[in-house]
């Protein structure tokens, strides 16, 4: 519990650093926390570590004051209702490694700027209500290359021609409406391992496709795919394999 008689260090969700006693953690799961994110958050200045998780009860647009957090490594707001759209401020925190906002109502479009986050390992804003296209910059990270997920969303349009560029360790764009093709994810010269592409509007021809033998899962269903399945595809060493209701052959 959090009385205000006793040190904040020691109040539950929260974890401070040893040597300075400021907090650089609060990590609220599972509660019933109702209303906004409080501002608040924003005037702790050595948070490295921010978490809503689980709360139900939890509404309103992203927190703006979260844009003070300069320090913050891991952000994660997800199965909340919080709602609005992904602010751009979010490319503004350049040491954050982690960033989770996935579950939630967000609405809107995805703001190009995060491929401007340096340090990202990985993104989730999977199931939302997302619209318009991928950003054409997610083919130009500045930094590392996250691991990419934006399935259950309503994305639209092609899958951006620069992700030739990238090599996603593990990318789901599944259940979207895009469109077109999604090969330039692929390549022999990747390192890509879990690929799910399942659930959209994607048509091209699978037999010239160039798989990077690292793949382990691919998962391709309920698209307009057409051709034949390559034969290097069954000599990787394949753990999930899902290519149904396309337009294969052969």
């Amino acid at each position: 519990s959090w009385n205000p008689d006793t040190d904040c260090c020691d109040w539950y969700c929260v974890t401070c650093d040893s040597t300075t006693n400021s907090i650089n953690s609060l990590t609220i799961f599972a509660g019933q926390v109702s209303g906004q994110i409080p501002a608040l958050v924003g005037d702790l200045p050595y948070l490295e570590t921010l978490e809503f998780h689980k709360q139900p009860n939890l509404t309103g647009p992203i927190q703006p004051s979260i844009a003070k957090l300069k320090g913050l490594k891991f952000l994660r707001l997800s199965w909340t209702n919080i709602s609005g759209s992904v602010p751009d401020f979010l490319s503004q925190l350049k040491n954050l490694t982690f960033l989770d906002l996935s579950f939630n109502n967000l609405t809107g479009s995805i703001p190009s700027s995060l491929s401007q986050l340096p340090n990202l390992n990985a993104l989730h804003l999977d199931r939302n209500k997302l619209t318009g296209h991928i950003p054409k910059s997610f083919g130009q990270f500045i930094g590392n290359v996250p691991d990419l997920y934006l399935s259950h969303n309503q994305l639209s349009g092609n899958i951006p021609t620069s992700f030739a560029q990238m090599d996603f360790n593990s990318i789901d764009l599944s259940r979207n409406k895009l469109e077109g093709d999604a090969s330039v994810i692929f390549g022999l010269n990747k390192t890509t391992q879990i690929a799910d592409l399942s659930r959209n509007l994607l048509e091209f021809n699978l037999s010239k496709v160039e798989f990077p033998t690292s793949l382990t899962s691919l998962d391709i269903n309920h698209n307009k795919i057409y051709g034949s399945i390559p034969v290097e595809l069954t000599q990787l060493n394949l753990q999930f394999l899902n290519v149904s209701y396309n337009r294969l052959c052969g």
